[in-house]
């Protein structure tokens, strides 16, 4: 190994075995030297970026790739700077032809025998295939607009036809922001009444009286503002759906009113004595716990029959983590398009910091994070220092595993099944969706310990 006369190490020539094994990989693999000029290109590089390795040779490395973190977020760059590989890491390039392809990258710094540093390699993958598979898992785990694998929220859509098809009222109960008015569109769009219309309306946002007059509207001269007449929303949704968003914050009285209307099908406008025929289907939402009002006296137990007659409980988040990966892929691609931006997706770290924290804000909250986190992070991926300083604060203390998968995410899954199921086995099968054979194959696989006490 000798110096040129700068005192910079040469690089070594490479092995005509060596040459024929990179030759042979399906990975690109290309070499720069300490002035980022490409000194080698083997052939799938080749067939990746769609430039002959004779072209590419001697070229500063951002002129052949083209990548979009090339002049902002060069990989390579961080890795002669930090002295730290990148793996994995998905970019995107143009190829020769002009078309943009997804690739995932991979670095590592080049070294002598003295350990001196004469260039880098990267490595890179053609996630062209890998993108497609994506679209078609979104597309099998998208039902309208509500993405979710988990198997708590596939019980909900596999009988969700049919509960749309009836005209039965249905109450959805889960917590602020896990998607309660997205699945009851769902519903409405799925049922006979898709081509009336759907109206919603958040019962605890507003006082009684405000309340009363936005369900059945009012006449002219109803009360002092009052100066023509107004239809409420149960004549706006007419032959269509009413969702009434957050039903137990409603008073008792409002309650009997409501009762009447779900009994008789007709109401009268405030200030009217004339009894209005209304045709509307009901879906009622809450994030409290309605039995438990009916117990405490706080909610109208004939009223809650009426419209408990198909309950469907939304898991929280922290309940489904499987799906974060999901939805935050599902956020970032929307916001893409919104703010004409080209955010990657999440660094593994801030998935792993994702997975780690409890989301008591559920979806909602997730949405929230990565929207403020497109403020910050002008392209790239989004790391830790891009989140809400609140959700970084609370998971300060958290050790935070590197490279997160699905597999980690899936054995997290099962893990916290079986201990919401106190590890009975057939109880977490049943959650999951998935027999009791498989569950035990998965724990095997995934080497969880089952308690010595556990029940099956």
């Amino acid at each position: 190994m000798g110096q040129d006369g700068d005192g910079v190490a040469k690089r070594p020539d490479l092995s005509p075995q060596t040459r024929i094994i990179l030759d042979s990989i399906a990975d690109g693999v290309f070499t720069v030297d300490l002035e980022w000029r490409v000194t080698f290109f083997n052939r799938a590089a080749e067939e990746i970026t769609g430039i002959p390795a004779a072209e590419a040779i001697g070229r500063p490395c951002c002129e052949v790739f083209r990548a979009n973190v090339c002049e902002s977020m060069c990989v390579l760059k961080y890795t002669f700077d930090t002295g730290k590989p990148i793996v994995n890491q998905p970019v995107s390039i143009l190829r020769a032809d002009g078309t943009e392809i997804p690739i995932s990258v991979s670095t590592a710094l080049l070294k002598d025998e003295s350990d001196q540093v004469f260039g880098g390699v990267e490595t890179f993958r053609d996630l062209s295939l890998v993108d497609t598979l994506r679209r078609e898992l979104d597309r099998r785990y998208r039902f309208h607009d509500i993405i979710s694998r988990s198997p708590l929220m596939r019980k909900i859509f596999s009988i969700l036809p049919d509960v749309a098809q009836s005209e039965s009222s249905v109450l959805i109960q889960g917590e602020s922001g896990t998607g309660k008015e997205l699945l009851s569109r769902a519903i409405h769009d799925l049922s006979p009444r898709a081509k009336g219309p759907f109206v919603a309306l958040n019962c605890g946002a507003l006082p009684d009286t405000l309340l009363e007059s936005e369900l059945f509207g009012h006449v002219a001269g109803a009360f002092t503002d009052a100066k023509r007449n107004r239809l409420g929303r149960f004549a706006m949704a007419e032959e269509g759906t009413l969702f009434l968003d957050e039903i137990g914050d409603i008073s008792p009285a409002l309650q009997v009113r409501l009762l009447r209307v779900l009994e008789e099908r007709c109401y009268e406008p405030l200030g009217s004595s004339k009894s209005v025929q209304t045709n509307v289907r009901i879906i009622t939402a809450s994030n409290k716990d309605l039995a438990q009002l009916v117990e405490k006296g706080e909610f109208r137990k004939d009223l809650y029959y009426r419209v408990n007659v198909v309950k469907l409980e939304l898991p929280p988040l922290a309940r489904r983590k499987e799906d974060i990966p999901l939805l935050a892929e599902h956020f970032i691609d929307r916001l893409n398009k919104l703010r004409n931006k080209k955010i990657l997706g999440l660094s593994h770290d801030t998935l792993a910091l994702f997975m780690n924290h409890d989301w008591p804000g559920n979806i909602r909250e997730l949405e929230n994070a990565i929207e403020y986190a497109f403020i910050l992070c002008r392209e790239g991926l989004i790391l830790p220092e891009h989140l809400p300083e609140q959700l970084r604060k609370e998971n300060a203390g958290v050790a935070v595993p590197q490279g997160l998968t699905l597999q980690d995410i899936e054995k997290r899954a099962i893990f916290e099944a079986l201990e919401r199921n106190r590890w009975r086995r057939l109880a977490t099968a049943r959650e999951l969706g998935i027999d009791k054979n498989t569950l035990r194959r998965k724990i095997n696989r995934h080497k969880l310990v089952v308690p010595s006490s556990s029940p099956d």
